[in-house]
């Protein structure tokens, strides 16, 4: 018996081979704003100063390497007002790892409570290089993929926030904070670029699975990119 083009469809759970799909299209649009798979790796993985000195050689933007540096950079200004407060050498380390477990509680919360209003955070990714920051929001199949794609990035957050906070606490609590500085210093390379990575990773297997046809939705979807008409 010969299959049709919907049997086809409904096998592989997702929309008629050759067809726009929303996925797709946002799929597009974040490459460019993250810039690119290479922007996104040089963003996760903790080999900065080397990225930046093969992005200097071959006279290449730097933005996406100086974001990683941008962390180290706070983290040692807060061990240094530490040191000139006269905290020893527990204090000053424990005080490095503050500003990330600051960072990563904002974060969560601000893309949480975007989430929660229903203009999740990476809707505005995708809008900004779109050419219109909120037209993705009269699109319904593209505001809930945009919720999705959002609390991939929460959740790498929400981990580091539940395992990094008690052992830092427990660290100013205790008259001898070297373990603690030792677990915290542990906790940061495995859930650093790692979880990063699976957060990124997650994002990707949701885009490749291409499920909401871009012709069902509101027309333009991303302007110049499906459904052109020159209106």
């Amino acid at each position: 018996m010969t299959s049709t083009p919907a049997d086809d469809d409904a096998s592989t759970g997702g929309a008629p081979v050759g067809t726009a799909t929303v996925e797709s299209v946002v799929r597009g649009q974040l490459s460019k704003a993250l810039g690119g798979r290479r922007g996104m790796l040089e963003a996760a993985v903790p080999t900065a100063l080397v990225l930046l000195a093969v992005r200097l050689v071959q006279r290449t933007s730097v933005q996406f390497v100086l974001n990683s540096l941008v962390g180290i950079a706070i983290g040692a200004l807060f061990a240094w007002r530490s040191a000139r407060g006269g905290g020893d050498a527990n204090d000053n380390a424990l005080a490095y790892f503050l500003p990330g477990i600051v960072y990563n509680a904002g974060y969560a919360a601000v893309m949480t409570f975007t989430i929660l209003v229903r203009w999740p955070l990476v809707g505005f990714m995708v809008g900004s290089v779109a050419g219109d920051p909120t037209a993705w929001h009269r699109d319904p199949a593209v505001v809930r993929l945009c919720r999705n794609l959002t609390w991939m990035l929460v959740l790498p957050c929400l981990v580091r926030l539940s395992v990094q906070l008690p052992i830092y606490l427990a660290g100013r609590a205790a008259h001898d904070a070297s373990t603690m500085v030792a677990w915290l210093g542990v906790s940061k390379i495995v859930m650093g670029w790692p979880l990063q990575v699976a957060a990124l990773a997650g994002m990707v297997w949701l885009l490749a699975r291409n499920r909401t046809p871009a012709e069902a939705t509101a027309p333009a979807v991303v302007p110049g990119e499906v459904g052109d008409r020159g209106e």
